[in-house]
């Protein structure tokens, strides 16, 4: 098929999204190939990028993708990945290095070694809510990129699981926390932490309404963080939680999320975005509990320049998530892990705006919010 030469796509004009036309196709990196989206995703990193001015203007918003290859890129490998073929993943929407490539547009260029590949036969359901359930469609599958890829590389690169399926023993003698485990990314940590055996008890903070879901995945105690005193239910209970993750990872939660960790042995809270020891209150710090990052974005294995700070390359962290992918696709396919309920919102970029609007101002809970585009 021919290629236009340009396309409509989400751009960061000011403090806001707007849809642009007359947008250059993305130029294709080494390994890259160009795909024509099916559907979209919001993740709350899309407006954190426009509100705290992350984005440079005019950059392609947008990082959750899946669709059709309509074009191979310089050295991605020609019996792996073929024009027609229905793959998912990935990008750095609104990003310093690549601007002009991002997932809210017509055409997206996505990083081969790093993209999850769909059955053959995968559409779109055209439904208004798509259950939770396994992935069997491209509003399932592209629900999964950013929340799934991440949980992975935290789990394996960052808090030491081995990428061993339901494992004989728990890999770890002592429990895990997960703040947010409704969150989309939440319940991507359940369901690994559960399928790798990682600990010997799966405790969650969510909202009660979340618990029958959420222990479905694996969680094996829910607390409600609408209880004043959540923090002192667990660690009247649970004094030895040595790995927390908080999936919220704003100010508040990280606070809350740190004083659940062990009183004595080493903890390590783990966080989504920028935070560190300098967003605890003081009185609270402890020496035997540290807090370490992780951003997916080191995936695409380049520095990343990210506010103030860059992000040095890490060929270590994209190859946890190279290794990670390879491994959990065919699990994907064969519905070993469920995509979470998802709301679509049918008029793609339009859409695209929407939903990046409505997980900003918390309109959405317990699901994933999709756009879809008209074929």
């Amino acid at each position: 098929m021919s290629l236009p030469k340009t396309m409509k796509a989400v751009v960061i004009e000011g403090d806001k999204a707007v849809i642009k036309s007359d947008v250059p196709l993305p130029e294709l990196e080494d390994g890259f190939v160009l795909v024509k989206p099916e559907a979209i995703a919001g993740n709350p990193t899309d407006w954190k990028h426009i509100q705290w001015k992350i984005g440079p203007q005019g950059s392609i918003v947008g990082c959750d993708v899946a669709g059709k290859i309509v074009k191979l890129g310089p050295n991605v490998d020609s019996n792996e990945f073929h024009i027609g073929d229905s793959v998912y993943g990935f990008v750095h929407g609104s990003s310093v290095r690549f601007p002009t490539n991002g997932a809210f547009a017509e055409y997206v260029g996505m990083d081969s070694k790093i993209a999850y590949k769909a059955p053959k036969d995968m559409t779109v359901t055209g439904l208004d809510n798509v259950p939770e359930g396994p992935v069997k469609s491209f509003e399932g599958a592209v629900s999964l990129p950013v929340s799934l890829t991440t949980a992975g590389v935290a789990l394996t690169y960052n808090l030491g699981l081995k990428l061993d399926w339901e494992a004989s023993k728990p890999q770890n003698d002592y429990p895990i926390l997960f703040w947010g485990g409704a969150t989309a990314v939440g319940q991507m940590f359940i369901q690994l932490a559960k399928k790798l055996n990682g600990y010997s008890k799966i405790i969650v903070v969510a909202s009660k309404k979340h618990e029958k879901v959420l222990k479905s995945y694996g969680a094996d105690e829910l607390f409600d963080y609408h209880d004043e005193d959540v923090i002192e239910q667990i660690t009247k209970k649970y004094n030895n939680i040595q790995q927390l993750v908080d999936c919220v990872s704003n100010p508040t939660t990280i606070q809350q999320t740190y004083k659940c960790a062990a009183k004595d042995a080493p903890a390590t809270v783990l966080q989504l975005v920028t935070l560190t020891e300098k967003d605890i209150k003081e009185e609270d710090r402890r020496p035997n509990v540290k807090i370490e990052g992780t951003l997916l974005y080191m995936a695409g294995g380049n520095a990343v320049p990210f506010g103030s700070m860059t992000l040095p390359a890490s060929p270590e962290y994209r190859q946890a998530a190279i290794d990670f992918i390879r491994f959990i696709n065919p699990k994907l396919n064969n519905g070993e892990i469920h995509h979470i309920p998802i709301k679509v919102y049918k008029n793609g970029l339009e859409g695209a705006i929407q939903l990046t609007d409505d997980i900003k101002h918390d309109r959405n809970s317990g699901e994933k919010l999709v756009a879809t585009f008209k074929n």
